[in-house]
């Protein structure tokens, strides 16, 4: 995740640095889901059953917790189906572990939202455009209306609310209009996704933008966050999967604070891009570990191994893990901007060209922006 209007801030009003003391897990804790969105990398269905259970679940957190793992953001299908994961997410807060929510917001009601907004340190709502936009994306008439209403819900009581929204050719003409969203609702965050080849985004190529609309997008999203920045406007906006956007800022703010050019390009490199394998991992309703959501292979399965065995490395997540500069062919063996960027998403790069290790496809930085430091 890029934390844009997070860097913004702290660089320019010399702010400690936010560093990531720990690894986060995103834990996909079923794969049954009320919804059929086109972009889901996990397929999920309603018709799903359960594989793991609450201790098997809780027996993997505590091993995660000697490893390093400090955040879980609770995912799916629809995490709200578990009927158990109120007291799983007890589990994480009893053990000091920070938990965020990565919901569509159905399942919200007057009489569990503040058991929601409660428990999670941060809760995530998708939507994917305005009315008829979101409900044809989502695959279901009405779905709008009814998260909308979950995220004013959950947004009335004070707590950590954001809006989740990806790009995709289907959405694209509704960017402004998110944005426009959270401004009349006073929505304290707006996360924006790029699209990755998995799931049904791996069926749905053809949906991902175009490279001129990618750097169309991400100027107007770098506008607004300077915008909020600049007049006050207490809105974070985070962008992801797209590790790119962070050289394309850069540039962005080195017009704006041409003296602070250099600090902002050593806070990027110590950011340090994809991260997957190396501070982000991926576990999925059948148990198994993958260095992101949306990777190609399995490092192990929690049912079979000990979570720590598995995060302690081996060749692939020892691969992933040189950082600054991962070994990446293609544009991205010569980019000098690769200890920004890291090279992007691997499972971009396999989903093309069946190579782990080659360049990004959807790379958008031209020649000039990856020569020039």
């Amino acid at each position: 995740m890029f934390r844009l209007s997070n860097l913004i801030a702290s660089v320019v009003e010399n702010k400690k640095e936010r560093i990531l003391n720990g690894s986060i897990a995103i834990w996909n804790f079923t794969n049954r889901c009320n919804l059929s969105c086109l972009h889901c990398y996990s397929k999920s269905t309603l018709d799903e059953v359960d594989t793991l259970t609450t201790e098997q679940i809780k027996k993997t957190i505590l091993e995660m917790k000697e490893n390093g793992i400090k955040f879980i953001i609770f995912s799916g299908g629809e995490p709200l189906t578990r009927k158990d994961l109120f007291e799983i997410a007890d589990f994480c807060k009893e053990h000091g572990i920070i938990t965020y929510l990565s919901s569509n917001g159905l399942y919200f009601t007057h009489s569990n939202i503040k058991r929601i907004t409660e428990t999670f340190n941060y809760v995530g709502v998708s939507i994917d455009g305005d009315e008829p936009t979101h409900d044809y994306f989502r695959g279901l008439k009405g779905a709008f209306r009814e998260t909308l209403k979950a995220v004013l819900l959950a947004n009335e009581t004070g707590a950590k609310v954001g809006i989740r929204f990806t790009m995709t050719k289907d959405t694209i003409g509704s960017l402004e209009y998110i944005f426009d969203l959270a401004e009349k609702h006073n929505i304290p965050k707006i996360y924006v996704s790029h699209l990755v080849y998995s799931g049904r985004g791996l069926d749905n190529l053809e949906m991902d933008l175009s490279k001129e609309q990618r750097r169309k997008a991400v100027a107007f999203i770098l506008n607004k966050a300077f915008e909020y920045y600049e007049t006050g406007r207490d809105i974070e906006i985070v962008t992801g999967n797209m590790e790119m956007d962070a050289v394309m800022f850069l540039n962005k703010f080195a017009q704006k604070y041409p003296e602070l050019k250099e600090k902002m390009r050593d806070r990027l490199v110590k950011w340090g891009g994809n991260s997957a394998g190396r501070k982000l991992l991926n576990i999925n309703s059948e148990g198994d570990v993958r260095p992101d959501p949306f990777f190609p292979l399995t490092v192990g399965n929690i049912i079979k191994q000990n979570f720590g065995d598995i995060w302690k490395g081996g060749e692939l997540l020892d691969a992933l893990r040189i950082h600054p500069r991962r070994q990446i062919s293609g544009i991205c063996h010569e980019c000098k901007q690769i200890d920004i960027c890291n090279g992007g998403s691997r499972a971009r790069a396999y989903a093309i060209t069946d190579d782990l290790w080659s360049e990004d496809p959807s790379c958008y930085l031209t020649k000039e922006e990856r020569e020039n430091v």
